[in-house]
C-alpha cells in the first residue's frame, strides 16, 4: 500500500539552514518533527553507524553538478539521456532497487541550491542550443515521491516550458501529480511511469501504488497536456509473466490515448554482482530469484539471452497490437536483441537518441495542433 514519505527527523545542513527553499519545505512538515543541524551530509554519513535512516529527511547543498548523462553501459546500445541530480534515495522499496547497492548515503536528502541548479540548465542549454536534450529526474530517486514536501515540479516545470531544445521527463512510480495538474506544458513535458503486474507490485514493490492507480494519474496528466511514458523496466520473469504483462499493456492502451504515449522502454531485470547478495538477504521471498541469473558483457547479472529476447519479442508483439506508431526502445541491450525482438535492426535508419528525439517532436507537435491548446 501506497504511503507517502514523513520524516521521523530532519537534517539540515549548516550552510543552507537560511535558504527561502528550506522554509519552504518545513512549512510542509509538522513542527512537532525534531530538526538537527549538521554540518555536511557526506561527513554525516561517514561517522554514522545506522544504516536504515528512510526515515530521516536531509535538506543540503549539490555542490557538484546537478545535470549528468546516463553513464551507459558498454556493449550495449544508449539512449542518450541526461539526468539532473537534484535528490537521492527512494522510500518505494522495491526489492529489485539498485539505490541498496549503489548509494552511500541512506538518507532521503533534497538539495535546495535550486537557483544554481536552473543557472546551471540555463547554461548548458544556451550555449548548445543545436543539441536537443531529453532530461530527467529519476536516475537516483523517484521523480514525485517528495513532492508533497518540496513541490520541485513546480520549479522545474516552469523552466522547461520556455525551452526550445529540451523536454523534462518525470519518472515515477507514485500517483503525486496534484501539482503537475496546475500547469499547460502541452507536450513540453512528459511524465513517465515504472510499470509492473499487480502480481509483481504487491511483493516487488511494497510501497508502491497498484498499477489502476498509476494509470488513473497517467490518464489525468494526459488530459491536462502532457506526453506520457512507461517503462517496463524491470521486466520480471515469474510462471504467469506473460499474461500478467499482456493484461498490463492492455490496460494502459484503454486508459492513455496512444497519441499521447511517447515512448514504451522495456528492459530486463539486471542487476551488479553485489545485488544478488543483498536480494537474498533482504527478500528472501522475491520471485526475482525464481529465475536463474548469468554475468552479462558489462558483469550485472542477467537473465538467459533466449529468455531475454522471448520476453521483449511478446511485449514488442503486443505494445504493436494497441499501437503501431509508440516508440517502443530497449533499454541498456546489445544490437543482437534489439534485432531478435524487433525481427530487424530498427537502429539502422537512425540511432537510438535520434529516434527518441523525433518521438518527443511528433508528439509535441500533435499535442500543439488540438484545438484549444495554449501555443
Amino acid at each position: 500500500m501506497y504511503r507517502r514519505f514523513l520524516p521521523e527527523e530532519i537534517w539540515i545542513e549548516k550552510r543552507v539552514a537560511n535558504h527561502p527553499f528550506v522554509a519552504e519545505i518545513l512549512g510542509r512538515v509538522e513542527a512537532a518533527i525534531p530538526q538537527r543541524f549538521i554540518a555536511d551530509i557526506g561527513e554525516e554519513v561517514k561517522k554514522s553507524s545506522v544504516r536504515s535512516g528512510k526515515k530521516v529527511l536531509v535538506l543540503a547543498k549539490q555542490e557538484g553538478k546537478f545535470l549528468k548523462p546516463c553513464p551507459g553501459t558498454q556493449n550495449y546500445v544508449c539512449c542518450g539521456y541526461y539526468f539532473i541530480n537534484f535528490a537521492t534515495n527512494c522510500d518505494v522499496g522495491c526489492t529489485y532497487c539498485i539505490l541498496q547497492g549503489y548509494l552511500n548515503n541512506p538518507y532521503m536528502t533534497v538539495y535546495v541550491n535550486v537557483e544554481d541548479l536552473l543557472a546551471e540548465l540555463e547554461k548548458v542549454l544556451s550555449e548548445n542550443r543545436s543539441f536537443f536534450y531529453r532530461i530527467g529526474t529519476g536516475e537516483l530517486t523517484d521523480s514525485l515521491t517528495l513532492e508533497h514536501l518540496t513541490h520541485y515540479s513546480k520549479k522545474l516545470i516552469p523552466f522547461f516550458l520556455e525551452q526550445p531544445n529540451a523536454v523534462l521527463e518525470l519518472k515515477t512510480k507514485t500517483t503525486q501529480v496534484e501539482n503537475l495538474l496546475e500547469f499547460h506544458p502541452e507536450g513540453r513535458v512528459v511524465v513517465s511511469w515504472s510499470l509492473n503486474p499487480d502480481e509483481l507490485i504487491r511483493t516487488e514493490e511494497p510501497n508502491a501504488p497498484l498499477l489502476a492507480e498509476r494509470l488513473e494519474a497517467a490518464r489525468r496528466c494526459a488530459e491536462t497536456g502532457y506526453l506520457i511514458g512507461f517503462h517496463f523496466d524491470p521486466i520480471i520473469w515469474y510462471p504467469e509473466w506473460r499474461e500478467g504483462y499482456r493484461e498490463t499493456v492492455r490496460k494502459i492502451f484503454r486508459r492513455i490515448p496512444a497519441e499521447q504515449i511517447v515512448w514504451i522502454s522495456l528492459g530486463a531485470l539486471r542487476f551488479p554482482r553485489e545485488m544478488d547478495r543483498i536480494i537474498r538477504e533482504r527478500h528472501s521471498e522475491s520471485r526475482l530469484l525464481l529465475a536463474e541469473l548469468f554475468p552479462g558483457k558489462d558483469g550485472k547479472f542477467r537473465y538467459f539471452r533466449p529468455l531475454r529476447e522471448q520476453m521483449f519479442r511478446e511485449m514488442v508483439r503486443w505494445i504493436r497490437g494497441e499501437s503501431e506508431k509508440v516508440q517502443i526502445y530497449l533499454c541498456m541491450e546489445s544490437p543482437e536483441v534489439w534485432r531478435a525482438a524487433f525481427g530487424e535492426n530498427p537502429l539502422q535508419r537512425c540511432g537510438l537518441p535520434r529516434q527518441l528525439d523525433e518521438a518527443a517532436f511528433r508528439c509535441m507537435a500533435r499535442l500543439e495542433a488540438r484545438p484549444g491548446s495554449v501555443k
